[in-house]
């Protein structure tokens, strides 16, 4: 299976080592990115660039989609020279973006119309997870289709998990990452209060940690905002979005998001503030920046 075609849409934070494995692996890639000089390590390790996303997905058997939003990846999937209608026959694609179930409908419904066979796949992990090949794959779709791309979903994760129809892996992402940005906001909060109630703070964090508030997200998060290194593992305004596109996709089932309203405004703040590009974990500086105001 290592000589299946593939083509991969989308070089940022994720997708770069996202291709850097699939070439590891040995499969023949094309790339596509909106910014070709994100392809230049990839071509000199062996992918092909592709200038538009119907050039990329040319003779490749899967085709998986790792952008921003839906707005990246409706313009990628059916935009002009988009991947959709240039898709082979026999091609499966995947969409690994983080998107709304909403979009996932319609995507797939026109995968359908053209008889292609559709999978939703976002992943959970980091940017530092990308490039180890350690991501997980929350997938929806057909459990054949899924069998066919397991051996390249493997060479770029840790573990697949099947969780239904078409739809179910992005709900699931976005339980995921409703979940993870209402921690960050919420330790933001902490650490700003810490910071200005006198506390050592690495006492204090070191306690947070180790004790019932404790979780991976914590200990990672906690560590960025005290070294104030917010060297991109997850962008902020990225955050911002998937609360944004939890909130009201939990609103469709009845459910009221307050918490996730909450940590939005954080998020939204910060970028505003300036701080869009960087980290998830840099919320906390205007946090920090009220209290100095004071």
């Amino acid at each position: 299976m290592a000589n299946t075609p593939v083509a991969l849409l989308g070089l940022g934070t994720m997708g770069g080592g996202m291709a850097a494995n699939l070439l590891k692996a040995g499969f023949p890639l094309a790339v596509y990115n909106r910014t070709a000089a994100k392809a230049e390590a990839l071509a000199a390790s062996g992918a092909r660039v592709a200038a538009t996303p119907a050039a990329a997905v040319k003779g490749a058997a899967v085709v998986i989609a790792m952008l921003a939003d839906d707005d990246a990846s409706r313009a990628v999937w059916m935009g002009a020279d988009g991947a959709l209608n240039a898709a082979e026959s026999d091609a499966v694609l995947v969409e690994a973006s983080t998107v709304s179930p909403a979009w996932i409908a319609e995507l797939a419904a026109a995968a359908k119309a053209r008889g292609l066979e559709f999978l939703d796949a976002p992943v959970t992990g980091s940017r530092l997870a990308a490039a180890d090949g350690q991501l997980t794959f929350l997938a929806g779709g057909d459990g054949a289709s899924l069998a066919k791309v397991k051996p390249v979903l493997d060479a770029m994760s840790k573990e697949i998990v099947h969780l239904g129809p078409v739809g179910s892996g992005a709900m699931m992402k976005l339980i995921n990452n409703f979940l993870c940005g209402v921690q960050v906001a919420s330790l933001a909060e902490a650490v700003a209060w810490i910071e200005r109630s006198g506390l050592d703070r690495d006492k204090a964090l070191t306690l947070l940690k180790n004790g019932a508030p404790g979780s991976p997200m914590i200990s990672a998060i906690s560590e960025r905002m005290a070294s104030r290194d917010y060297t991109v593992n997850f962008l902020l305004k990225l955050m911002s979005k998937d609360v944004q596109y939890a909130h009201a996709t939990a609103a469709k089932s009845g459910v009221e998001l307050r918490t996730a309203a909450a940590a939005r405004s954080l998020f939204e703040i910060a970028a505003a503030e300036g701080h869009a590009e960087q980290d998830m974990s840099s919320v906390v500086e205007p946090l920090r920046a009220a209290g100095k105001a004071k």
